[in-house]
């Protein structure tokens, strides 16, 4: 089952985080900016028909993590272990607030490259392409 929670917008302005706010300048925090959650959402949500069952992991925890782990070149168990040590990634899968366990574990990474075939990526990655661009004129 999935249930938009809609909490990704909870963090669009940079929380009191550690003591202190998130730099707004932080690469995460401006990748986060450009990715077209909406899309990833809906895309998500064709996975999930049934109204039952236990809730979805967040849209945005999900195609995040998968972008982390892929631009950073990391194994399923690094990309756990570098979201639940670092804010800023947290910030960037839409976390509330800093957390130091781990988000999910990391066998759910199999489940998630399950969730986006390669023509929603290409879609993804067009829509980011076109947003960049965008921000850049």
């Amino acid at each position: 089952m999935y249930k938009d929670t809609s909490s990704e917008l909870k963090m669009a302005i940079l929380p009191y985080f550690l003591d202190t706010t998130l730099n707004a300048d932080n690469r995460w925090v401006k990748l986060a900016g450009l990715i077209p959650w909406s899309y990833i959402k809906d895309i998500y949500a064709l996975n999930f028909k049934s109204a039952k069952g236990p809730q979805a992991i967040s849209a945005r925890i999900v195609f995040g993590s998968l972008i982390i782990q892929v631009k950073l070149s990391l194994t399923d168990e690094e990309t756990v272990e570098i979201i639940s040590e670092n804010p800023y990634m947290q910030y960037f899968i839409c976390l509330e607030k800093y957390e130091q366990k781990a988000p999910f574990v990391s066998s759910m990474m199999t489940h998630f490259r399950k969730w986006f075939d390669a023509q929603d990526i290409k879609n993804i990655d067009e829509l980011l392409h076109s947003a960049t661009q965008k921000k850049r004129r």
